[in-house]
């Protein structure tokens, strides 16, 4: 991956001030599912990823994405020949609306248990996230959504043969979880990471009453991400992780082309250096808030 595309592609959603399908037209553009790597299906919109990981005994689906678009998620798992009763777990990465809206709603077609962590359970439950923004939160809720299992760093959501394990990534949101697992492909191994949004996205970094811990959480989400391996790297914003480049590439001939391990570490270096040039940013524009520094 070109470090210029993960810079313009992180730029684009740095400072979100819109979670509307009208200023996003892109996030209830349909597009046809497809297979990514053995086991693993983009089932998502143009601009709003959603995947679909399969086994012999069922699947799990993670994320949503918007409200509106609940039929268009379920009309994509059962393209790729999953019967919607056969979705036994959906998981979150992060509460936002344009990631979970649809999930209340797919939940109930399928059947589905829902599993998410213990920081975003409160934002998930009663249909609005958590934090202090520099923008309106007006036309961010979401329809709430029960979760049946609180899920811990290191722990597995399990169907017959597919684990996918989640990591604690917070910052983004309190519960922001970054999701893993492992695929065989010709005799190899996979890592593949469905990594939740590390952007800043117009967070307030100091000064953050609702969200105290904001700051520290991104550092150590950072520091986590530093030492993690992936040979796949899928984002819930497609763009980053140029998806739909990728999947252009695969029908090009190139069945190769979601393979690249040093896609994983341009994301998080380009979005470390937005986070920090943000947080000076905030904080040479609140000197009086320098106790903030270690406790936004």
């Amino acid at each position: 991956m070109a470090k210029t595309w993960v810079g313009i592609a992180l730029a684009l959603l740095g400072f979100g001030s819109s979670a509307s399908a009208e200023d996003h037209p892109t996030w209830t553009q349909p597009v046809k599912p497809f297979r990514i790597a053995p086991h693993i299906y983009y089932v998502g919109t143009k601009g709003l990823s959603a995947f679909l990981i399969t086994s012999r005994d069922g699947a799990i689906l993670i994320d949503g994405t918007l409200k509106e678009n609940a039929s268009l998620i379920e009309r994509n798992i059962e393209a790729v020949g999953v019967p919607l009763r056969s979705v036994k777990w959906i998981v979150s990465d992060h509460a936002h609306s344009d990631h979970v809206g649809a999930v209340a709603q797919i939940r109930m077609d399928t059947g589905a248990r829902f599993a998410a962590s213990a920081g975003d359970q409160v934002a998930l439950e009663r249909g609005m996230p958590r934090g202090d923004t520099n923008y309106d939160l007006t036309g961010f809720d979401f329809p709430p959504i029960k979760v049946d299992r609180v899920i811990r760093d290191g722990e597995s959501v399990v169907v017959g043969d597919a684990i996918l394990t989640a990591h604690l990534t917070p910052g983004h949101t309190p519960g922001c979880t970054s999701w893993t697992t492992t695929v065989s492909d010709s005799g190899r191994h996979l890592r593949v990471l469905f990594l939740c949004s590390i952007t800043v996205a117009g967070n307030k970094l100091v000064g953050n009453q609702a969200y105290p811990t904001i700051v520290a959480d991104y550092e150590q989400t950072f520091a986590k991400l530093s030492k993690m391996k992936a040979d796949i790297v899928l984002t819930s914003h497609p763009e980053i992780s140029d998806i739909f480049g990728r999947e252009a590439r695969v029908e090009a001939g190139d069945r190769r082309a979601f393979i690249e391990r040093n896609a994983f570490p341009a994301i998080v270096a380009e979005s470390k250096r937005a986070f920090e040039a943000t947080l000076a940013e905030a904080r040479n524009n609140h000197p009086g808030k320098s106790s903030d520094r270690h406790g936004e």
